[in-house]
């Protein structure tokens, strides 16, 4: 199944490709950093803070990474996750990109100590695939929303939603916010981002 997801998706990428760039208004050349929090549906919520980036590779195609940092609030435990992946875009209109990305995703917990005996963190790896639409609403905003699928080998896959935007104060410099939403956590990013 997850080989198939990975196939279906990276064929469906590569069966959409023309000659056409990114949209107007939309560069997927960027670095961000900020804030970012978790909020769990049966545990304690988490918060850290975490950097993203992509760059594009080909007038279609960008690969991009993320990393984030968080602490359980009220439990001494934290964990690092981490994610890389390659990135399809297709214009479907001039302000507006279809994109399909695909990552290979790694969560790595803290070692934790009950009562004298110390435990080993999770290590776990994976894998997501997700398709959406991102675009410049005006010379100023810009915004995406995208469905996506992620599993690994030891834990369950889920469905998720992703919803984000840009506020531009100039080409280069603005503010952006991500919000993941899946059957158990959601997951926010706020922070600066630089664009070339």
């Amino acid at each position: 199944m997850k080989k198939s997801l990975l196939a279906l998706s990276l064929l469906s990428a590569l069966a959409l490709s023309a000659a056409a760039s990114a949209a107007e208004g939309v560069s997927y050349n960027y670095v961000e950093g900020g804030y970012t929090a978790t909020n769990l549906k049966d545990s304690s919520d988490s918060d850290g803070w975490g950097l993203n980036g992509s760059v594009a590779i080909a007038p279609n195609f960008h690969v991009f990474a993320g990393y984030n940092n968080q602490d359980l609030k009220d439990v001494n435990y934290g964990y690092d996750q981490w994610r890389v992946g390659l990135g399809y875009n297709h214009e479907i209109s001039q302000r507006m990109d279809l994109v399909t990305r695909v990552a290979y995703e790694k969560f790595k917990g803290d070692d934790f100590t009950v009562g004298d005996v110390r435990f080993p963190g999770d290590d776990l790896d994976g894998y997501s695939a997700e398709v959406g639409i991102r675009g410049a609403m005006t010379p100023h905003l810009e915004g995406y929303a995208m469905a996506g699928y992620e599993d690994g080998s030891d834990y369950d896959g889920d469905f998720y939603g992703r919803l984000g935007a840009q506020v531009k104060f100039n080409p280069n410099w603005g503010i952006t916010g991500d919000v993941k939403f899946a059957d158990n956590d959601t997951q926010w990013f706020v922070g600066p981002r630089f664009t070339w």
